[in-house]
C-alpha cells in the first residue's frame, strides 16, 4: 500500500546530467521514467517540478551583463526544455502526461490552471509543471512548494544526489551524520540548506512535509511511497 496518495516530486536540472557536465543524460531520463511508472502503477498521483540548472543557471549580472530578471526568464525556458524531455520518456513507458507551463506557449504545453492540473492527476496522468512560478526572483524550489500546496499534495519528495539531510556536507565532512527526521524549526535554527527560505517557509506554514532523498538510486522513489524509511523527513 502506498503511504501517499498525491505527491509533488521536485527534481533538480543537474540531476538530469548524470555523469555529463551539461545537458541531458538519456540513462537518467529512463531511470526516472521507470521509477515514476512504478508508483503510478500503485495508484499514486504524481506531479513534477524540475529545475533548469543543467541547461542554464542564473549568472552574476556583473559578469554577464544579463540583468537578473532576464536571466531568470532564461532559466524558466530551460525548465520547459527539461519538462518536454521528461514528458517524452515517461510516455514511452506507457504513462499519460501533461506539461503545464506558467508562461504561455500553447504549441507545446497547456497553460497552468490549478483545477485542470488537479483533474489531470485524478485521471492518472503525470503532471509536469514548467517555467517555475512564471515570475523572476523565485526559484524552482519555490515553484515546487507553491504547486504542491495548490494541488493539495500530501508531501514534497525532493530528489537529490545525496540520501538525506546531514549535520554537515557529507562530501566535505566524513563525520557528518544523517537525520532520519527533523523539524522545520530545527532546519532553520541549524541553517541546514534544504530549500531556499521562501519555499521552505511556504511548506512550514501549510504543514506540508518534505522528504529529501537520493533519486539517483533506482527504486528509492517506490520505497519512500511504500513507507520505507528512506532519506530525511522534514515536518
Amino acid at each position: 500500500m502506498a503511504s501517499y496518495k498525491r505527491i509533488l516530486l521536485k527534481l533538480s536540472g543537474e540531476s538530469l546530467m548524470g555523469d555529463k557536465e551539461f545537458g541531458l543524460d538519456p540513462k537518467m531520463l529512463q531511470q526516472y521514467a521507470n521509477d515514476i511508472k512504478s508508483i503510478i502503477d500503485d495508484g499514486v498521483q504524481v506531479a513534477i517540478v524540475i529545475g533548469g540548472g543543467n541547461i542554464y543557471r542564473g549568472m552574476n549580472e556583473n559578469e554577464t551583463g544579463i540583468e537578473r530578471a532576464q536571466g531568470d526568464y532564461m532559466g524558466m525556458l530551460a525548465t520547459v526544455i527539461n519538462g518536454i524531455a521528461l514528458q517524452s520518456i515517461i510516455e514511452k513507458v506507457g504513462i499519460k502526461t501533461r506539461l503545464l507551463t506558467a508562461i504561455k506557449m500553447e504549441q507545446i504545453a497547456e497553460p497552468y490552471i490549478r483545477r485542470r492540473a488537479i483533474r489531470h492527476l485524478e485521471k492518472g496522468r503525470v503532471v509536469i509543471f514548467g517555467a517555475g512560478t512564471g515570475n523572476p526572483y523565485f526559484t524552482t524550489d519555490t515553484a515546487g512548494s507553491l504547486r504542491a500546496v495548490e494541488i493539495d499534495a500530501d508531501v514534497i519528495l525532493k530528489g537529490t544526489r545525496v540520501n538525506g539531510i546531514y549535520t554537515a556536507d557529507p562530501e566535505k565532512d566524513p563525520t557528518a551524520t544523517k537525520y532520519d527526521t527533523i523539524s522545520f524549526k530545527e532546519v532553520i535554527s541549524k541553517n541546514l540548506k534544504v530549500m531556499d527560505m521562501t519555499a521552505f517557509t511556504l511548506c512550514q506554514e501549510n504543514n506540508l512535509p518534505i522528504v529529501v532523498f537520493d533519486m539517483n538510486t533506482p527504486g528509492n522513489l517506490k520505497k519512500i511511497v511504500s513507507g520505507e524509511n528512506i532519506g530525511t523527513v522534514v515536518s
